[in-house]
């Protein structure tokens, strides 16, 4: 399966655990045989969560940045391009029922390229249950699915 990893999963890349979560999921996933993906706002997303942690002394710069070098360069991991017109248009469209555009940007690269997005995100996981998302999907890509990492695994 085609998956997009939200940013959670590779938290531990750049040396943020997160609680309950494996801290080897995308390499996990990988030995499965699914392809990965990430938004490049994930980067992004990397960047300011590492620069909160650099901060505050629990991270160093150089630890940050040579995780984000290692998901960067890794090609088993290929990266969704933000300003594609299909994810861009979708993330608008997203906007109406999420009130984070970084998580519209994910969803809609997870949408427009992938089979399923890998979240633990509630409020995208209660997308499922609504009538105007379901709308989006049979428009965009049917079969799409969103799933937590338990799921998935």
């Amino acid at each position: 399966m085609r998956l997009l990893l939200d940013t959670t999963y590779l938290l531990p890349a750049i040396g943020v655990s997160v609680k309950g979560l494996l801290e080897d999921a995308p390499i996990k996933l990988i030995g499965k045989g699914h392809q990965i993906s990430i938004s490049d706002v994930t980067i992004f997303e990397l960047s300011a969560k590492g620069g909160k942690y650099i901060t505050t002394g629990a991270l160093t710069p150089e630890r940050v940045s040579r995780g984000i070098r290692s998901i960067v360069y890794d090609d088993r991991i290929a990266r969704i391009p933000i300003h594609d017109t299909s994810v861009l248009l979708t993330a608008f469209r997203l906007r109406r029922t999420l009130d984070d555009f970084i998580d519209c940007l994910i969803l809609s690269s997870a949408i427009n390229r992938n089979d399923i997005l890998v979240t633990e995100d509630e409020n995208i996981q209660n997308l499922k249950k609504r009538r105007d998302f379901q709308e989006l999907l049979e428009t965009t890509n049917p079969e799409f699915k969103i799933q937590t990492l338990t799921d998935t695994l």
